[in-house]
């Protein structure tokens, strides 16, 4: 039996996109205007490049220590143990993201293959 989808069904996901991106979209036009007259030393600057790194580093932890979902099934030792992985991997091949993240998800999915059976 065919599936008619319609734009009425489309719409509310079509609204969120939206609203989402004009939500966020004036934001960095500001900061675009803005940002030409800071200073990177500034202390405004380097208030706020604190604040981004501390929120960063917050949900990273939330995600390793307190989990939701089919992570929280997984061992902490083995999340926390594929971040360090990761991160030593980034500081060994001269701070190249990807090939912290590539060695931490291996870790990472490593661990729970052989962990889980």
């Amino acid at each position: 039996m065919p599936v008619s989808l319609s734009m009425q069904a489309f719409w509310p996901y079509i609204f969120i996109a939206i609203a989402g991106w004009l939500a966020t979209d004036i934001w960095r036009w500001l900061g675009v205007l803005l940002g030409k007259r800071l200073l990177e030393e500034s202390i405004a600057l380097i208030w706020i490049r604190a604040v981004a790194t501390a929120l960063v580093a917050a949900v990273i932890a939330r995600l390793l220590l307190y989990p939701s979902g089919a992570l929280a099934a997984t061992p902490v030792t083995l999340r926390v143990g594929a971040a360090l992985a990761g991160f030593l991997a980034f500081l060994v091949f001269r701070q190249r993201v990807v090939v912290g993240i590539v060695v931490s998800e291996a870790v990472f999915l490593g661990g729970a293959w052989f962990g889980l059976r």
